[in-house]
């Protein structure tokens, strides 16, 4: 079994990445990224630091924008409507979840879909879908990103994917349509789940659930994405996937953590990189 490393991955990147940065700053260009927080949420807050620690690390320009959980959705939306009118930054996200009394589907629709780096706008969702992406969803991309080191060939392959969420699963299966990959998208309301999982060639895993697929569910050979964040029995970060269990069926897999976590920062700068070769091209 091979082990999906996604430090490794992204250590290897980094290189080309910093190496388009200096070349826009010999431009007078600096691509920016620009991160809205609200409140105080700890998982948030660690994303958001993992995310300025890395953007910084590549020589991007980084905003944080950081509101007390009590600020008003109107102050909200209007710093949204300054990030998208300010040339300095190409792309921003708003770190969700916001709180209760902030609507974030028009937190979402407030963002320009030409900065919106998270890929959920539905301009973006809607681009994605006809196979002409502008933005993509950064653990999505991430993930084939990741694939695509390793060699992971996705034409014809049968990939399944169990949960549907806008963040990972349908765009996760839009994208490996996108590499012709025969994609079957499941959730909690199928039926006889482990049967159809376990036809899978490409197993990608983001349901929220810790240690929930096992053996049971995974052919022998399989490539196996696991995008689960969960603490065990004894609160110890691991992912959806029973990685003891399954460790000698598969041929591959992404641990948690160091698997898709490093690769989803990745993903993000390199669209915000990108952005900026874009305004440099004008």
């Amino acid at each position: 079994m091979e082990i999906l490393d996604g430090k490794k991955v992204a250590s290897a990147l980094d290189e080309k990445m910093t190496q388009r940065v200096a070349n826009l700053k010999k431009q007078n260009i600096t691509p920016g990224l620009a991160v809205i927080l609200v409140g105080d949420n700890k998982a948030s807050s660690i994303y958001v630091r993992n995310k300025k620690r890395r953007a910084e690390k590549l020589g991007i320009n980084f905003q944080l924008i950081h509101f007390d959980a009590s600020v008003s959705e109107a102050e909200l939306l209007e710093k949204i409507e300054q990030l998208n009118h300010d040339d300095a930054i190409d792309g921003f996200i708003v770190q969700l979840p916001l709180p209760d009394h902030i609507d974030e589907e028009k937190v979402i629709k407030a963002i320009d879909s030409k900065k919106d780096v998270d890929g959920f706008a539905p301009d973006n969702v809607g681009h994605l879908w006809i196979g002409e992406p502008h933005t993509l969803p950064a653990t999505a991309s991430g993930i084939l990103m990741m694939l695509d080191f390793y060699n992971v060939d996705l034409d014809g392959k049968n990939v399944v994917i169990i949960g549907r969420s806008n963040i990972v699963g349908k765009p996760v299966a839009a994208m490996m349509l996108a590499r012709n990959a025969t994609v079957t998208i499941t959730h909690s309301h199928t039926k006889n789940l482990a049967e159809i999982a376990k036809r899978a060639d490409v197993l990608v895993v983001a349901i929220g659930k810790a240690k929930f697929i096992n053996k049971d569910y995974v052919k022998d050979g399989a490539v196996v994405i696991d995008v689960g964040m969960d603490h065990d029995e004894n609160n110890k970060l691991c992912g959806d996937v029973d990685f003891d269990d399954i460790k000698d069926i598969a041929s591959m897999i992404s641990p948690v953590p160091g698997g898709v976590g490093p690769m989803t920062i990745t993903a993000l700068v390199d669209q915000v990189i990108e952005l900026a070769e874009g305004r440099a091209n004008g």
